[in-house]
């Protein structure tokens, strides 16, 4: 843990330099195949590639500006870590939208579970302990929630839970 941000930023910059390596590589591959791809099959590839480079522009603006941390973005994963560990959170889908900090997505999902519930797609109790690791998230990830929400989770938080905040809270 000494080295909490050294070795970090070392293996970031060369895990970028990699995957810009990757993309670029994949662009010279492409052109270099045109002739053997259908025109769509190309054009969606070159986009896809090319929103790929997009996304890593992104994330080193966002570094180096100051607006991310390579700790905040470990404190995030490390978190999501924890709660797979602890057992706190049974989704993998809720964890991943957890680690990648997609709070609206993680609105979007509480929806559609909703939805289920109410054509009945969706059981109560898988439903509620769903509904809890999203609120759950949502809150560590500093989403104001409803009254309803907070009262929600208050009767239906687990002991996993429970460990998993007081652990994340050990780890802000």
């Amino acid at each position: 843990m000494a080295s909490r941000g050294t070795t970090e930023t070392s293996k970031l910059k060369q895990n970028l330099e990699e995957q810009l390596d990757r993309l670029m590589q994949q662009l010279q591959d492409l052109e270099e195949c045109r002739e053997e791809l259908d025109a769509d099959e190309y054009e969606d590839t070159k986009r896809e590639t090319l929103e790929q480079l997009s996304e890593i522009n992104d994330s080193l603006k966002k570094i180096m500006s100051g607006d991310m941390t390579l700790v905040d973005e470990l404190s995030g994963m490390q978190l999501a870590i924890q709660a797979a560990i602890s057992q706190a959170f049974k989704t993998p889908e809720v964890i991943r939208m957890f680690a990648k900090k997609q709070p609206r997505q993680l609105r979007t999902r509480l929806a559609e579970m909703d939805r289920d519930l109410m054509v009945g797609k969706l059981g109560r109790d898988l439903y509620t302990q769903q509904k809890v690791e999203i609120l759950t998230a949502l809150r560590k990830l500093g989403e104001k929630l409803t009254p309803d929400d907070e009262t929600f989770l208050s009767a239906n938080a687990g002991a996993a839970l429970s460990q998993f905040e007081r652990v994340s809270t050990d780890l802000g």
